[in-house]
């Protein structure tokens, strides 16, 4: 089968007496974490993205102040590229163990930007494209929901983990699969889950929940273009109308 788609920092005067904001001094919603929460990662700073993974600062030095102070002295591009947690640690003066946090960070992201299925955005266009697209969860042990979030195009837009643990209205709710769908204007979805027992044919708890998401995708205008389960080795749709 085809698928087919239908239509801030605080300075005083003098440059030597610079106040440089605690976390106590900001609103509940400026402070990093909670400002990620409330507007995602595009609205931090790096500065403020950087305090996020951090956490928390040292008894001499607030987390904002070693934030900004790493990203000034040590920049941006060179803080990105440095692979020796030590190296850091003696360069800046900050613990061993925030260094160890900076490398791991930028490490995962270069790891992430590197992988050619970031580079290039996944076409979906059949089941066995999905099968081939999953194929790191095929063997988990534990069940896990998984959308493929589509543009208009078929190319795969947003790719996020729905729920883990066997499909029951109780744990699957419509509007945890569509969240991310209205987030990122996707026009369709495949669904895909997997079934660590080996067996691919979809449960009654399957079909039932699968009729449920399609329904609301309809209220929404959002398409429901499969919803597969798989196995390591092989696959099948769970069989519902999805026109």
């Amino acid at each position: 089968m085809i698928y087919t788609q239908t239509d801030g920092d605080l300075f005083l005067d003098d440059e030597e007496k610079k106040y440089v904001l605690k976390m106590k001094d900001l609103a509940p919603d400026d402070k990093p974490r909670e400002k990620l929460l409330k507007y995602g990662p595009n609205h931090l700073s790096v500065g403020e993205l950087l305090a996020v993974v951090l956490g928390v600062g040292t008894k001499r030095e607030g987390i904002l102040a070693m934030s900004q102070r790493l990203m000034k002295e040590y920049g941006a591009g060179d803080i990105v590229r440095q692979k020796n947690p030590k190296k850091l640690e003696a360069t800046l003066g900050i613990p061993l163990a925030k260094a160890c946090q900076i490398v791991a960070c930028f490490e995962l992201g270069r790891r992430f930007f590197e992988s050619p299925t970031v580079q290039k955005p996944a076409e979906i266009r059949t089941a066995s494209q999905v099968f081939e697209y999953v194929k790191d969860m095929r063997s988990l042990p534990k069940e896990c929901l998984r959308g493929l979030y589509l543009d208009t195009r078929y190319q795969v837009i947003h790719d996020e983990v729905v729920s883990l643990g066997t499909l029951s209205s109780n744990i699957v709710h419509p509007r945890e699969v569509f969240r991310p769908a209205l987030e990122y204007s996707a026009s369709a979805v495949v669904l895909v889950h997997n079934h660590p027992s080996g067996i691919a044919k979809p449960s009654e708890a399957d079909i039932a929940i699968t009729k449920q998401i399609v329904a609301a995708g309809k209220i929404l205008g959002i398409g429901v273009l499969d919803h597969i389960v798989v196995t390591k080795q092989k696959f099948e749709s769970v069989p519902v109308d999805y026109s």
